[in-house]
């Protein structure tokens, strides 16, 4: 199988070894827009289906023969390569990248394009964006289509950065190529090709997302029910993220400790239990606020809808662990290496952790965080509740 990275110059730019594979190829796979560009061929083709994977089964179909399948530009930046890399070993996969989006947006702009936030919005919530929202910051995003450039610049200005400068880049390297520039409070381009990117110079006052766990309680919208800052850093830490990791986050209340788990890397995922309705609604509003709007929320009681989550890499327990049966479930779901973190408040909760430290180990550790408050003229140290916390790592 061929991959073939096809630009808007269509034939003309590709190279003489991608030529060669696409007039042996007895099966051109692509876009209609690939196709197109690509122009008449001898081979049979086929066109993408929606969704994309539905068409894997008739490509697999012929392995062993002569297959080719068109990408835009560089199959392997953000493109169909490592979908079907999945599927078929890298042995039986060639690839002629033509330069990816990226590449000419950087080359047009003169942008260091390791300098720059790369993110694709295709098949992805804008709210992706907020993440890389800073002063300062370049950010190169591939648009979904012509509607996204006026998404974004609304997005931008409705978080404080109206002034960023906006560059849409449409249909590079092909006759019908143009860069418009505007800023994002003033965006009324219009005409836009489906086919752009978006360049990002940020700009504004608008608030940005610190890079450690432990962000301010006033971040998250909340009821009451949320893991205070300083212990938030403390039982992020004991869970131990690594990238693409999975994370439950059992009696979520207002899904900080999930949403802060998926901020650690833009692969990380995170199943948010929660059995209010309210708080549900809550966690979702605040994973789109704060840049993660994938995060996914269980609605309903642990740990009746534990078994339909994906197997977990660490957990973390801020209610309910004192439920019959929700401590042994998440236990016996964890991965090998896995982590349970648990929290606890009230002297329930805790003789329920101290049981379990005598019973299987683990760490034990006391957190007592006190702010300094008003005594009539003077301050003085305000405690808050301590909190007891049980990490478990599974053998």
């Amino acid at each position: 199988m061929t991959l073939v990275g096809i630009g808007e110059d269509g034939v003309e730019g590709l190279s003489r070894d991608a030529r060669r594979a696409l007039a042996q190829a007895v099966l051109v796979v692509g876009g209609r827009r690939h196709l197109a560009l690509l122009g008449p061929t001898r081979a049979e083709t086929l066109a993408w289906a929606s969704p994309m994977r539905d068409t894997y089964p008739m490509i697999l179909a012929r392995r062993g023969e002569p297959v080719a399948v068109l990408a835009s530009g560089d199959p392997y930046c953000y493109g169909v390569g490592a979908a079907l890399a999945r599927h078929v070993p890298s042995a039986e996969l060639r690839c002629y990248p033509q330069p990816s989006a990226f590449a000419l947006a950087t080359a047009r702009l003169g942008w260091a394009q390791q300098d720059c936030s790369l993110l694709s919005l295709c098949g992805r919530p804008i709210e992706t964006l907020v993440p890389a929202l800073r002063a300062g910051a370049r950010v190169l995003a591939l648009s979904a289509d012509a509607q996204t450039p006026g998404q974004v610049a609304r997005l931008l200005s409705a978080r404080g950065f109206g002034a960023s400068r906006l560059t849409v880049l449409e249909a590079m390297g092909g006759p019908r190529e143009r860069i418009r520039v505007s800023s994002a409070d003033a965006f009324a381009l219009s005409d836009l090709e489906p086919l752009n990117t978006l360049a990002i110079d940020v700009a504004g006052l608008g608030p940005a997302l610190s890079l450690v766990p432990g962000r301010p309680d006033g971040s998250f919208d909340h009821d009451g029910q949320i893991t205070r800052s300083a212990v938030r850093a403390a039982t992020l830490a004991a869970l131990a993220p690594l990238a693409g990791e999975v994370l439950w986050d059992v009696g979520a209340g207002s899904g900080s400790v999930a949403i802060e788990w998926m901020l650690a890397h833009p692969e990380n995922r995170a199943f948010a239990v929660e059995r209010h309705p309210e708080r549900a609604a809550r966690i979702r509003s605040n994973a789109a606020a704060l840049g993660v709007p994938c995060l996914v929320v269980s609605e309903g009681a642990a740990p009746d809808v534990l078994a339909d989550l994906p197997a977990p890499d660490a957990v973390f327990v801020g209610g309910g662990a004192t439920r019959d049966g929700v401590l042994d479930s998440c236990a016996a779901a964890l991965r090998p290496g896995g982590r349970l973190v648990v929290n606890a408040v009230t002297i329930e909760t805790q003789e329920v952790l101290i049981a379990r430290f005598r019973s299987t180990g683990g760490a034990l550790t006391a957190l007592s965080v006190a702010h300094a408050d008003r005594v009539g003229a003077f301050h003085g140290w305000r405690t808050a509740m301590p909190v007891t916390q049980w990490t478990w790592v599974k053998a």
